[in-house]
């Protein structure tokens, strides 16, 4: 099918043609899924929460839990305050979660429902917590209704507190292997560091034999409550994690650094210069040598990366990453793409560019796989890097793909393995060798058809 989009490009602004991103409640429902004891749950109809648990659990091979309001036509006219009293009180006394995260639809912020009066009204056992986040779905994408809800636990859980040594962590929208990836650093560092939230075993538990509804791990309230009380709070993701660095500053006065992912060397030894600067501690060889292993790996497969052209598209904090890490290979980027809308993604992405000597790459937020196609129809390039749904543009132009980000829907594993950091960065680099390196082989004459290149 995708062998009929044409070349011509005309301008659209009214239509999105196979989008490059999804909906605020599937950010929601993960940022939720990293809380200890957590039951996310959706204010909307049953359909909304269904899709959006199906796309979760095709990423993460994990089942992803949410319970929904279940509107119907009467709560879509009369509102759903009823169905949230009811949803509450049947979700504590059949799974007993220690807090329940409710994030809204496109139908209950339509008809306008007030979830503070809501959740003022509701009847919550002792000890359990409710809170909530606006996420309508016509409105940014699951990046922006992450964020979203980690504001959400700040705004109701976090306090003011003294002051402790701890770190506190906004990771950004990541997968597990990143978490764990980020927890190591600050283990070698030795950085106390509270990360929210933590989708680590909650999300790429081992198999135990035994289903749990809630996994030992994820966030725990207390930890919530005590953000308050950092010392600092490092936020990844210049989108992702703008809006809780925003909130822990006005409500907790705690000063935060919003930084890019520290996906890339230039990256991650900034992010490490930055805990530095705040702890005094030093770098310890471990990581000195893991980043003198990824160099050597660059310079014994130059030869591979060199001035090869690359589309890049995805989340908008991960496709930053992955431009940083595609320039420092020698990767000429030609098309650098996000679904989110939003300027500030261009503005990062061109400052990333301008330090290096590179032809221009066309740089869009609020793009589409149509339009990315229709550009590589015109201009071709050697590789892409993205999600699961660029599969198709590479079959459609016979061009090799190197499988990043959210979501990886056809391939295993994924969720598992970090992008961040020197390991991360390593992980990559090895990925697009290995995907440039068949394609020679694939295409090359049977006589330079060496096992040793």
């Amino acid at each position: 099918m995708l062998d009929q989009t044409p070349k011509e490009i005309i301008a659209r602004s009214g239509i999105c043609i196979n989008p490059l991103k999804t909906c605020q409640p599937v950010g929601a429902l993960y940022a939720a899924l990293g809380v200890h004891r957590c039951m996310p749950h959706s204010h909307g109809s049953q359909g909304c929460v269904s899709y959006h648990r199906t796309l979760l659990t095709r990423h993460f091979k994990e089942p992803a839990v949410a319970s929904s309001s279940s509107f119907t036509e009467g709560a879509s006219v009369f509102g759903g305050g009823a169905n949230l009293k009811q949803s509450v009180k049947n979700i504590f006394d059949v799974y007993d979660p220690d807090i329940i995260a409710v994030h809204t639809t496109c139908l209950s912020e339509t008809i306008g429902d007030d979830l503070n009066s809501f959740i003022l009204e509701l009847d919550i056992p002792d000890g359990k917590r409710v809170v909530h986040c606006n996420t309508p779905s016509y409105v940014g994408s699951h990046v922006t209704g992450y964020g979203q809800m980690v504001a959400g636990f700040i705004k109701y859980l976090a306090a003011k507190e003294e002051k402790s040594d701890s770190i506190g962590v906004f990771p950004g929208f990541v997968n597990p292997g990143d978490i764990r990836e980020l927890k190591k650093l600050f283990k070698l560092m030795g950085v106390p560091a509270m990360i929210l939230p933590d989708p680590s075993d909650t999300l790429d538990g081992p198999m135990t034999g035994s289903y749990q509804m809630f996994p030992e791990g994820g966030t725990s309230l207390a930890e919530i409550r005590a953000f308050g009380g950092v010392k600092r709070v490092l936020a990844l993701g210049l989108l992702a994690s703008k809006e809780p660095a925003l909130v822990i500053k006005s409500r907790c006065g705690v000063e935060t650094d919003l930084l890019p992912q520290p996906m890339g060397i230039a990256n991650t030894d900034a992010f490490l210069k930055r805990l530095m600067d705040l702890t005094g501690h030093t770098v310890p060889k471990e990581l000195e040598y893991e980043r003198g292993r990824l160099i050597d790996l660059l310079l014994d497969a130059n030869q591979y990366y060199y001035q090869k052209k690359v589309a890049i598209f995805g989340d908008p904090d991960t496709v930053a990453g992955l431009l940083s890490i595609a320039l420092e290979l020698g990767l000429f980027p030609s098309y650098v793409v996000t679904g989110t809308p939003g300027d500030a993604f261009v503005s990062q992405c061109q400052e990333i560019l301008q330090e290096y000597d590179v032809p221009p790459a066309k740089v869009k937020a609020g793009s589409d796989f149509f339009e990315l196609h229709q550009w590589i129809k015109n201009e071709p390039v050697d590789l892409l890097i993205g999600t699961s749904y660029g599969k198709q543009i590479a079959k459609a132009e016979d061009i090799p793909m190197v499988r990043a980000g959210f979501p990886i829907l056809d391939r295993y594993g994924h969720a598992h393995h970090p992008l961040i950091g020197y390991e991360g960065t390593r992980r990559l680099a090895e990925l697009v060798a290995g995907a440039l390196m068949d394609r020679y082989d694939r295409d090359c004459p049977d006589e330079d058809l060496d096992v040793v290149m």
